[in-house]
């Protein structure tokens, strides 16, 4: 099912002398998702992804703008007849209905040509529960089970409707670490068997980058980029979506270009053709440094930490916004400082030039 956002937004009143001004959550928010994709929302808390689940979802209204799901104008039409399945963060199991109960809740709202036998129903949960991998859970209560096979019912109760979407609102939240990277791989796996449209909420960058078709990043209700995750990674449209992707974070320096060439502090560190003079804010992804004695770039040395393949080299320079640079290189090429000074040349396709002010990406 292709779904289509148009012109999207959600405004709250203000409250009172205090906050008189209306508060826009979604701002004129724009996107189509194509038929059996899996689309993730990302983007800080507060960002508006959970209000446009939830305009989607049909819990709430827009102020302006429509939502289709393939030809059909469903702005209007309440939750329950938009044929979605919505995972809520905190699970919202019924802990007194056992998981096979927890399943069938949805079909046995269903009223006139729709009812189904008991029969039917028990089919259908079982077939969803397969699908989630908890056929022998089915005679527990929540309580019983751990956190990540409640998550696995929510979802199993979410898909046994058979939705047209569905809707993921930080499912993966309240999670250990461990269970967190299987339960994801869990939902790509549904996702793809099923072939469900899907929307996924998370605030988490590595979960919306390792299971996602395409991601959206927003931040205060606007889109700030759209794309496949490697390519929204690799080419970041403007400073909030360059920092807000990647682990470690991208590393971001006062600079400025002169004679296009890029300055850091004193030195000149990498050539910039077609970028006129001017001040720039410079980020460096951590896998953007060569270390070596002859490097253009030159930074106070801190230390190194060891993992594994990898080094990461913490240094620091003047220019730097953050207290520690962080570099990641090969075991085999992490060069010894020479006198507390360690030098880089730089990788120009980790190098990302920003304007000043207004943080809009300059191409080089």
């Amino acid at each position: 099912m292709k779904v289509t956002l148009q012109n999207l937004t959600k405004e709250y009143p203000g409250r009172g002398r205090k906050q008189p001004q209306t508060v826009a959550a979604v701002k004129d928010f724009s996107f189509e998702i194509p038929d059996g994709e899996l689309v993730g929302l990302l983007g800080p808390s507060g960002c508006g992804k959970s209000t446009t689940l939830n305009l989607l979802s049909g819990l709430q209204k827009p102020t302006s703008g429509r939502i289709f799901f393939g030809d059909d104008d469903v702005t209007e039409l309440p939750a329950e007849s938009r044929g979605v399945g919505l995972v809520f963060q905190n699970y919202a199991l019924y802990p007194h209905l056992t998981v096979r109960q927890n399943i069938t809740f949805p079909l046995e709202n269903r009223k006139g040509r729709d009812k189904l036998t008991r029969q039917q129903m028990a089919d259908m949960a079982m077939e969803a529960a397969g699908l989630v991998q908890i056929q022998d859970l089915m005679d527990r209560k929540p309580a019983e089970l751990s956190g990540g096979q409640q998550q696995r019912v929510a979802i199993a109760r979410a898909l046994v409707k058979m939705p047209r979407i569905l809707l993921l609102d930080e499912p993966l939240s309240n999670l250990d670490a461990r269970l967190r990277l299987q339960t994801r791989e869990e939902i790509r796996r549904i996702q793809r068997s099923t072939g469900i449209t899907t929307v996924f909420v998370t605030h988490d960058q590595e979960e919306a980058m390792s299971i996602s078709d395409r991601i959206v990043v927003m931040d205060r209700g606007v889109i700030q980029q759209t794309g496949k995750p490697q390519q929204v990674y690799d080419d970041p449209d403007n400073l909030f979506v360059a920092k807000f992707l990647g682990t470690p974070p991208i590393n971001v320096f006062d600079g400025r270009v002169r004679g296009e060439r890029l300055y850091i502090g004193d030195e000149a560190v990498l050539p910039v053709p077609g970028i006129a003079d001017q001040d720039v804010t410079a980020a460096i992804r951590p896998e953007g440094f060569l270390p070596g004695p002859g490097g253009a770039f030159t930074c106070q040395f801190r230390g190194m930490e060891v993992m594994g393949r990898d080094v990461s080299i913490l240094s620091c320079h003047s220019s730097a916004q953050t207290p520690v640079i962080r570099s990641i290189v090969s075991a085999g090429t992490a060069a010894a400082p020479e006198a507390g000074m360690i030098r880089f040349d730089l990788k120009p396709g980790k190098v990302f030039l920003f304007h000043r002010d207004t943080g809009a990406r300059l191409r080089f």
